[in-house]
């Protein structure tokens, strides 16, 4: 029978709030799941699939919220598809030293936490019209990030996003809506990869997977509508920064 301890359930509440503020924003939390755990102190082994999977579940939703708002495009999100897809895969199979794991995933998290701080900062104001990357482009720019997303347990959206809107191939919204889908796919091409080496997902999902879902929703129906509060953003900013510290130096 599964005994719910106060860890599992601060990691889920944790989980909750990390689901909401990223799901705003068309991401999945990945990077967030992973903060969250390298401060708790998981193993490394458990942290890449239990990331994986919880992705998927809040990048359902936010896919959903966001195609319904309008906010999608089928032909920006496909040539970047079309390779990180694979590649994820591959990176899913590939298995670091827990050493150099910590390393890059904490690498990751202080690269999150600096796009989160950007993106806190950034202006409200109006946004010219996106021009779209050249295919060479996207399908290289898809393989890199697919393979860094299965190795790493990430979904990718943290770099496509900020891709996306610094090349100005897409607006707020609709890079949000593309990251969603492509989150979606990569978590799913990833995990495959990471479940057929090993199956170390802890028992503690069975609640932090409806809390997920939970915070997923209630984020992805806000931020499909408006953008997500920047003092928020802050607050993750922190919490990544610290994490990713913590990932590197202990």
């Amino acid at each position: 029978m599964f005994e719910i301890s106060s860890t599992v359930l601060l990691i889920a509440l944790c989980f909750l709030a990390a689901a909401a503020l990223y799901s705003s924003v068309g991401h999945a939390g990945a990077s967030g799941y992973l903060a969250v755990m390298a401060l708790f102190g998981l193993a490394p082994e458990t942290m890449r699939p239990t990331a994986l999977l919880l992705n998927i579940l809040v990048a359902l939703i936010a896919s959903y919220k966001f195609y319904r708002a309008g906010a999608f495009s089928w032909s920006l999100l496909w040539p970047f598809a079309l390779t990180s897809v694979p590649a994820a895969f591959v990176g899913g199979r590939l298995s670091l030293p827990d050493d150099t794991y910590r390393a890059v995933v904490g690498m990751v998290l202080l690269y999150a936490a600096w796009r989160m701080y950007q993106a806190a900062r950034a202006s409200s104001g109006g946004e010219p019209p996106a021009i779209r990357p050249a295919r060479w482009i996207a399908l290289l720019a898809g393989l890199g990030i697919g393979l860094l997303s299965g190795l790493t347990g990430v979904g990718g959206g943290i770099f496509l996003s900020p891709l996306l809107l610094m090349m100005g191939w897409a607006r707020m919204r609709e890079s949000a809506g593309v990251a969603a889908v492509f989150i979606l796919v990569n978590s799913t091409s990833g995990l495959l990869g990471v479940l057929s080496l090993v199956q170390n997902i802890p028992s503690g999902i069975a609640l932090w997977a409806p809390a997920v879902l939970v915070g997923g929703w209630v984020g992805a129906e806000y931020g499909s509508r408006r953008l997500a509060t920047p003092i928020l953003r802050q607050l993750l900013c922190v919490v990544l920064l610290l994490a990713g510290l913590k990932m590197i130096f202990t």
